[in-house]
């Protein structure tokens, strides 16, 4: 029962604020959820600006910029009242660079006599699976996985596939039949059909891909309006105070303030150093987030790639993946023109992190031109370059089994881990906002019960 929405309102009057850390995706949702359900929010975001890595901005040149990749389908456009300013995607796919040759993913990888021939190998002997590598082989064979799927996830992770749990290749997992209905659908409909990019809800020809005018930030927008007086911007939590193993209140910005609860947003690693009064968070300080450059190169012409994404399973690249976004929305670029995003896997601090964009974008150039030699004659200059330290979760072996506790109970009474950084999760937009309006009814539950 939703005891909250149902309490007399000076009971709510009565009812500290619930304290959410971070204005992007998650944090704005839970703080909408919780005000419809009767619970006070107070959304304290340390940055100038809401929208986390939901950002996004128009250059004067006629580029549209978004802080991250963002794969947005119409059902979530409705559910944040942004389908009216939301543009349909006619197409996207992705293909592999791979021996001088380009495949489409994944049938033109499975039509290969090679990868077949392997991947029905692996299907009639499966080995045991005790890592990310063993998953791989068992699921598309040895000589796939080694060429394909190994060497793209450890260069998306920066480590071993040895070393990585199987949950890393779990999440990729995809039934053949549904793809090629999907697939089928996407052709039919002339729409971008969603394929793989939801768990939490299920898929069908009727959930395709859109993208909001002016970029993924004006998803927000509604959302917004009607809880942005609940929100502090430039806030910093500084301290989450537990005593008796309950959140009790936050310190922002040098202010303590009583809260019946505390959502994050931020990364989990950093949860040992806010939370104060306990130690059951000490192991989080472990987990590991695999920083990222994405580097912006410009061009003219456009569907210069076999298709949307590419994927580069090759050590010796800079990066693992390009994306030519204009291939599918090809108003995020100016007519006759496009622009691709390289993917580099990086280490703080390491060559990649500290080198200056003029040579990020020259070796992110000569490494499309060892693909694609005649690019170069059709390149204009480097735009935006992002730089991120926490870009995805890297899910190791060794905090496997914390990991799995984590996802289910922070430890911690009134203490809740949201997003995709605030889960620990590889998450895409969708699933951010279904899995925090379920986790809010679990914050409401317990705020009532706590009274």
């Amino acid at each position: 029962m939703n005891f909250a929405a149902k309490a007399p309102a000076i009971w709510r009057r009565l009812v500290k604020p619930v304290a959410i850390i971070g204005a992007g995706i998650a944090g704005l949702t839970a703080a909408f959820d919780l005000e419809r359900r009767g619970l006070q929010a107070a959304v304290f975001e340390s940055g100038r600006a809401v929208g986390g890595m939901a950002s996004s901005f128009k250059d004067a040149e006629g580029y549209t910029y978004d802080f991250g990749a963002h794969f947005v389908s119409n059902r979530l456009a409705d559910a944040l009242g942004a389908s009216d300013i939301s543009r349909t995607v006619g197409r996207y796919g992705e293909a592999v660079a791979l021996g001088g040759r380009s495949y489409s993913y994944p049938f033109g990888l499975a039509a290969s006599p090679r990868y077949a021939a392997s991947a029905v190998a692996a299907r009639l002997r499966p080995g045991a699976v005790a890592n990310a590598a063993d998953w791989f082989r068992n699921a598309y064979g040895a000589a796939l996985a080694e060429d394909v799927a190994i060497p793209l996830a450890e260069a998306w992770s920066g480590a071993p596939a040895t070393e990585l749990s199987p949950a890393v290749g779990q999440k990729l997992s995809a039934g053949v039949m549904k793809t090629l209905y999907l697939k089928a659908a996407s052709r039919l409909t002339g729409r971008a059909v969603c394929n793989g990019y939801s768990h939490e809800m299920p898929e069908s020809p009727g959930i395709y891909h859109v993208y909001p005018e002016g970029g993924v930030s004006r998803l927000l927008e509604p959302t917004m309006k009607q809880v942005g007086h609940r929100i502090a911007l430039e806030s910093r939590v500084e301290r989450i105070f537990v005593e008796r193993d309950r959140v009790v209140a936050v310190k922002v910005n040098g202010r303590e303030i009583g809260v019946s609860a505390a959502i994050s947003t931020a990364p989990v690693h950093l949860l040992p150093r806010l939370v104060e009064g306990t130690d059951r968070l000490d192991a989080l300080g472990a987990f590991r987030y695999r920083p990222m450059i994405f580097v912006n190169l410009r061009f003219e012409g456009r569907n210069l790639l076999p298709d949307t994404m590419l994927w580069v399973p090759d050590r010796s690249q800079p990066f693992f993946r390009v994306t030519e976004a204009p291939f599918s929305m090809p108003w995020l670029a100016p007519e006759g023109r496009t622009q691709l995003t390289f993917d580099i896997g990086c280490e703080v601090g390491d060559a990649h992190w500290t080198m200056s964009d003029e040579e990020l974008a020259r070796i992110c150039l000569d490494g499309l031109c060892r693909i694609y030699p005649h690019l170069r004659a059709r390149y204009i200059g480097p735009g935006g370059m992002l730089k991120t330290p926490f870009a995805y979760p890297v899910y190791l072996a060794s905090y496997e089994r914390r990991r799995q506790d984590f996802a289910r109970d922070t430890g911690v009474a009134g203490l809740y881990s949201i997003g995709r950084n605030g889960e620990f999760a590889h998450l895409l937009m969708e699933d951010i906002y279904w899995r925090t309006l379920k986790r809010m009814q679990h914050v409401a539950d317990y705020v009532a019960q706590e009274v």
